[in-house]
Parts: structure tokens; C-alpha cells; sequence
């Protein structure tokens, strides 16, 4: 069995990236896809459950897991902790399925350092003006939360070129195609198929 694929995928709060993954996983694809569930200390929001869209935790629970070394990464964004279960990716990775970890361009680098051949994408919103009509409309913030995350939202896609693929998110069903597409690719990429098929290469090689 071949291992699993890790993609990181990256965006601005309100670009559009949750309901992307979950429309991926939606859809007929070629490959067994799982999402990261992160563990966080922001309290939970409105449909939200523990287990399915994150685990919630204390920022006392997190330190100690901090200590035990349990994250691949971790990162504070606006005062509350988000961290990635070691355990978790390489249990699916191992198992052949792919991976998709919806992270900041902070935990990007410290996934890239430990796991080098991970594949990052970077989402791009069509305009600032739909990014923040975005904002707006999930009634979740007040106008000062907003202008906070407008703000934020332009220091992280000063990040953008770091990543592998670029995708702007101006149309759902596109986007979702552009993403298989770049599953499919990595898939079909020498070194993965090469790993997939050392034997038949070797059988077919040898003389």
C-alpha cells in the first residue's frame, strides 16, 4: 500500500476555504481524502461539534500537550491556540489516505520542516471588497472583529508565493475541480509513482 498524500491548504478567514473541503469531500474523487481535525481553545460556535469540526479543549489541556510534544504544529491566532495531532496524520498517512490540513502559513512552515514532501496550496479571494462582504455575511463578528480579520487576511496572502499551487476562489465548482486536479497530479507525480510501482519497475528494468 502507498502512503498517503499531505496537502496543507491555506486562505484569509472568509476566502471561502471550509466550505471548499467539504465540497471536495463531497464529490467522486480517485483517492481516499481525510481532513485534520485541529485541536483548539476558542470556544465553540453555533453547529459545531466536538470530534467533527474540532476539538475543544483548555489552553491548560493544550500546554500539556505542547510538553508531550503531541503537535505537528501549533499556532495563537486572535488569543486562542490551534494545533495538529502528530498521532492522527501519521496514522492516516500511513494508511494510504490523503490528508488536507487547513492551516495557517505559520503552521505551513513548521508542517514543511518536518514533513518536507508535504504539497501546500494558498486560496486567493476574487477582490477585498467580496472578502469582506464574506466577513459580513457570516454575522459571526462585530465591524471591530471584522477589520481585525481584513487586516490579517493581508499579511497572511503576502504569504501566498511560499505555497506549491495557487487557486483563486472566485467560482465553488472550479475551485473544487482545480483541487482534485492537484490531487490527481501529485498522485501521478514520478516520485509518488515510483514509490506506488518499485516493484513492476524493477521486474520490468530488469534484464
Amino acid at each position: 500500500m502507498s502512503q498517503g498524500i499531505l496537502f496543507i491548504i491555506s486562505a484569509p478567514s472568509g476566502t471561502g476555504k471550509s466550505s471548499l473541503i467539504q465540497g471536495l469531500l463531497k464529490t467522486q474523487c480517485l483517492y481516499n481524502i481525510q481532513v485534520s481535525i485541529s485541536h483548539t481553545t476558542r470556544i465553540m460556535r453555533p453547529g459545531e461539534s466536538h470530534g467533527k469540526h474540532y476539538y475543544f479543549i483548555s489552553k491548560k489541556e493544550f500546554r500539556v500537550m505542547i510538553q508531550q510534544e503531541s503537535f505537528l504544529e501549533y499556532a495563537k491566532v486572535f488569543n486562542n491556540y490551534y494545533g495538529t495531532s502528530r498521532k492522527f496524520i501519521e496514522k492516516m498517512l500511513l494508511s494510504g489516505i490523503d490528508v488536507f490540513l487547513d492551516i495557517d502559513w505559520q503552521g505551513a512552515n513548521q508542517i514543511r520542516y518536518k514533513i518536507p514532501n508535504t504539497k501546500s496550496i494558498f486560496l486567493l479571494p476574487p477582490s477585498k471588497d467580496i472578502l469582506y462582504k464574506r466577513l459580513r455575511e457570516r454575522g459571526q463578528d462585530s465591524d471591530t472583529v471584522i477589520s481585525k480579520r481584513m487586516e490579517k487576511a493581508v499579511d497572511e496572502m503576502n504569504h501566498y508565493s511560499e505555497y506549491d499551487y495557487l487557486i483563486i476562489n472566485d467560482n465553488f465548482e472550479k475551485s473544487i475541480n482545480d483541487l482534485k486536479t492537484i490531487i490527481i497530479a501529485e498522485h501521478l507525480c514520478l516520485l509518488h509513482q515510483k514509490k506506488k510501482h518499485n516493484i513492476l519497475i524493477s521486474q520490468l528494468l530488469n534484464s
